[in-house]
């Protein structure tokens, strides 16, 4: 579950004050939505946490075979072109757009959409913030998006260009030319 706090009244947090206060608040996962809203992420429990470890290995071991990208975990939040700054499940980017960033870059909150991110919804996750969120990627480049919706027993697929794929589980997901080779067995 998130929290959502309106700002508005008091202020619109800029970029670079969204990353001031989370050098300030170390403890406290937040997200700037791409309309200024300031996100509080709730901690996920061990079933949520041991499934998203899951996704990031599967991913990582991919990608460790393929060296085409870079994966990254939930604690990384990307600067996305279309103004949010979110924080994906899993998130997977192609490696010569995160060797074109400068080290700064990399450093802070990568200024990149990633080209493939997973959300997973927690059981006490509500679905339209999820599918806003998967929507911002969209909207800044995401190639391929998956959210994994184990609630309601089915996946919704984001790809550049298209409509929005909504698919029953047990499923399997194919990586398709954003992940060549890689597949995952969702049930």
């Amino acid at each position: 579950m998130t929290t959502v706090l309106n700002l508005d009244p008091i202020t619109t947090l800029t970029r670079e004050q969204f990353f001031q206060l989370c050098q300030a608040n170390p403890d406290v996962p937040l997200e700037r939505s791409s309309t200024g809203e300031l996100i509080i992420v709730t901690p996920i429990g061990g079933e949520g946490g041991k499934r998203e470890a899951n996704l990031i290995i599967q991913v990582g071991i991919w990608n460790q075979q393929t060296q085409l990208g870079v994966v990254f975990s939930s604690q990384t939040v990307f600067s996305l072109p279309g103004g949010g700054d979110r924080s994906p499940d899993v998130a997977w980017v192609e490696l010569s757009r995160w060797q074109g960033l400068s080290q700064e870059e990399r450093e802070g909150f990568p200024p990149i959409c990633p080209d493939f991110v997973i959300e997973l919804r927690s059981r006490t996750d509500r679905l339209k913030p999820l599918q806003t969120k998967m929507l911002e990627y969209w909207a800044s480049g995401l190639r391929l998006g998956w959210l994994i919706n184990r609630k309601d027993r089915q996946v919704e697929i984001y790809r550049q260009g298209q409509e929005v794929e909504v698919v029953r589980m047990p499923v399997v997901l194919s990586g398709e030319d954003v992940l060549p080779g890689f597949t995952l067995e969702v049930n």
